[in-house]
């Protein structure tokens, strides 16, 4: 699925909607002359010169309003915020192999059991599902300053790159676009219950990082593309959150870069290597969104899961199982707890490599 998201945009359309702009522009130059040959006398006074004029001024109009729609109707296909990225960074055009490295959030999100959820809907029902789907995945994205980049069968790809805004800023905006895709999702639910449906559910993965945006293909057919570790490690991460039974699963770097503390509620998950990536890397769960009852509890024994987790890296089975236990005490049905206590007891009896850091790969 990786390498469906990493297909280029459809960037040969931005050329379009360039050409209807010039298209538009001088249909409505030669429309504001036509009116100003149209004198008063000439108004009040009918003649079959005016008539022509002003056949030929409709027809202008005519033609400028379907060059608008079409104009607006291709935007939709390449979004606007890929154009002011390259603006921002000095480019007035975007010819082939153009190439630039900024740093910004990525989110990912999916739906849980897509296939066998596929598998009950005839294609036109599928479709309609999905198009209800995105519908209300676009809103949160958007209002929090972010833009879908791709759309992957029944994932999400949106980045966050707000033109004006700080690094702070883009992390911030992608954690609050997660808090409310779960709204959305709580209340695409209940309208689902309305019709007799049955609840969907979705995961999100958050990274912060350096990717290459630019342009890649021929000398006739252009594509914008975004790739990098960064990009890899969003994916990844989304595909975390069944694994651990949670909702948003963000990396260390989103939230050091988000400033969080003070903003937001998360505990610790894990210390993993992602498929793909040799370095570990610390990932947290958001707990914002979930019932105060459990958020409470989450809370409560966090510290107890950190702990933890620094004593399986010093493979100190025996000092990890007992902070895990406690965090289980403390929350009896914390799945994550009790994942800890069953890596530990697969770990204490797994010949690990002499440099082993302490993480866990995860496919």
């Amino acid at each position: 699925m990786l390498e469906q998201v990493l297909q280029p945009l459809p960037l040969f359309l931005l050329a379009i909607i360039a050409l209807f702009s010039i298209v538009l522009i001088m249909l409505i130059k030669k429309t504001a002359r036509l009116s100003s040959h149209l004198s008063p006398i000439q108004s009040s006074q009918p003649s079959e010169h005016q008539s022509h004029n002003t056949q030929a001024l409709q027809q202008y109009k005519d033609k400028a309003d379907e060059a608008m729609r079409l104009n607006q109707t291709f935007r939709k296909f390449v979004p606007k915020q890929f154009v002011d990225h390259f603006a921002k960074h000095g480019s007035e055009t975007l010819e082939l192999g153009r190439a630039d490295e900024d740093e910004l959030a990525i989110l990912f999100t999916d739906i849980r059991g897509f296939t066998s959820l596929s598998e009950q809907m005839s294609p036109q029902e599928l479709m309609n599902f999905l198009n209800s789907y995105f519908l209300r995945m676009n809103e949160p994205i958007h209002k929090n300053k972010g833009f879908i980049d791709k759309f992957i069968g029944d994932a999400v790809m949106a980045l966050f790159d707000r033109p004006s805004g700080t690094n702070t800023d883009k992390a911030q905006d992608a954690i609050r676009a997660a808090l409310g895709l779960r709204d959305a999702i709580n209340l695409y639910n209940e309208h689902r219950a309305n019709c007799n449906y049955s609840a969907v559910n979705i995961g999100i993965g958050i990274h912060f990082g350096p990717v290459i945006i630019g342009t890649v293909g021929s000398d006739d057919r252009m594509d914008t593309t975004v790739i990098g570790d960064s990009v890899n490690i969003a994916y990844r991460l989304e595909a975390l959150a069944p694994k651990y039974d949670t909702d948003i699963v963000i990396s260390a770097q989103a939230l050091h870069q988000a400033a969080a503390k003070d903003l937001f509620e998360y505990r610790l998950l894990d210390w993993i290597r992602v498929k793909g990536r040799k370095a570990s890397i610390e990932v947290y769960e958001i707990i914002d969104h979930q019932e105060s009852s459990v958020k409470k509890l989450k809370l409560a024994n966090a510290a107890l899961i950190e702990r933890g987790l620094a004593c399986r890296k010093k493979q100190n089975w025996q000092q990890a199982t007992t902070f895990f236990q406690h965090a289980l005490d403390i929350y009896p049905e914390d799945t994550l707890a009790q994942h800890h206590l069953e890596q530990c007891a697969k770990l204490e009896n797994t010949e690990l490599p002499h440099e082993w850091d302490g993480s866990i790969l995860l496919e």
